[in-house]
């Protein structure tokens, strides 16, 4: 009886001693799970708005109502109020729409909306020396057959 307690009290701190060393490893993946999920939500949101913009556009004519559609991809209005769907996308990362024509018998006019240079800010520049840092999505773009 008197071994057992002695053994008690010699593992009283084993399991703090544990958690202490695998908490920052807990920590870093928590973290990398909240940045990856707020990435993707801020890549599908433009993805959205840029969807959007190409809709409005391909009941345009063609090479008009641009600045109506930038608008429409980074603050969700033609009219440019409020503020944008992304954290630090500007109109200035809405490239200008093309018009072209494609297929032969029947021809088919479509336009093509993209987002280049837009990049994600993480909420954490580092953690336990882990860079969560800024990067740059790819361009992301819609097509669609215009109706006019």
């Amino acid at each position: 009886m008197n071994a057992m307690k002695s053994i008690k009290q010699h593992q009283a701190g084993v399991a703090l001693v544990e958690f202490a060393l695998i908490l920052p490893l807990l920590l870093i993946l928590s973290f990398a799970t909240v940045e990856f999920g707020r990435a993707l939500y801020q890549f599908n949101t433009v993805a959205k708005s840029v969807r959007d913009a190409v809709r409005y556009l391909s009941v345009q004519p063609a090479g008009t109502h641009l600045t109506e559609a930038a608008n429409l991809v980074v603050y969700g209005n033609t009219a440019g109020t409020g503020t944008p769907v992304a954290p630090g996308l500007t109109t200035s990362h809405v490239q200008p729409p093309s018009w072209q024509t494609v297929g032969t018998a029947p021809a088919m006019s479509v336009v093509t909306v993209s987002v280049s240079g837009y990049g994600f800010q993480s909420m954490f520049t580092s953690v336990f020396g882990l860079s969560f840092g800024p990067f740059t999505y790819s361009d992301i773009r819609a097509t669609m057959r215009s109706h006019l």
